[in-house]
């Protein structure tokens, strides 16, 4: 296995850190778009403050999402756990000013070395449609 780190390319958010921290930090903020999750492909999914776990098709058990390590209104960091890699992925805030937050996400994951050449651009491509997909978000709405 190889340990990869993927990172996203800095985008700006038009909301404070505090307000993306306070938002993203509390998991139970999925029950507000679960709905929108296509049932075909997640029979299961339980949420909770801290962590989620998912029945994704395919993979035949659930999976958990869970916070590991935050630092308020700076890092949240996710592991999971029942996923055949080690797999960490983490979101860097970093305010400019009250309307300007800047944000980064990584992932750091040991892929064996057939499937990173199969993955590398998938899990890259991903990563950013996630960063940009969050930048965008309305936190300001939720928070």
């Amino acid at each position: 296995m190889s340990e990869t780190k993927y990172e996203s390319k800095i985008y700006s958010t038009k909301n404070s850190a505090h307000t993306v921290y306070s938002v993203l930090s509390n998991l139970e903020n999925l029950n507000r778009v679960k709905d929108l999750i296509p049932k075909d492909k997640v029979q299961e999914l339980e949420i909770h403050h801290d962590y989620i776990r998912i029945k994704v098709d395919g993979l035949g058990q659930k999976i958990t999402i869970k916070i590991v390590d935050s630092i308020p209104d700076d890092t949240i960091k996710f592991g999971l756990d029942n996923i055949p890699l080690q797999l960490n992925f983490w979101v860097q805030l970093k305010q400019v000013n009250e309307e300007d937050t800047r944000m980064k996400l990584t992932i750091k994951a040991d892929i064996p070395m057939m499937l990173k050449m199969m993955l590398d651009k998938k899990i890259q491509d991903g990563l950013e449609q996630a960063a940009q997909m969050l930048s965008t978000f309305p936190y300001h709405q939720w928070a």
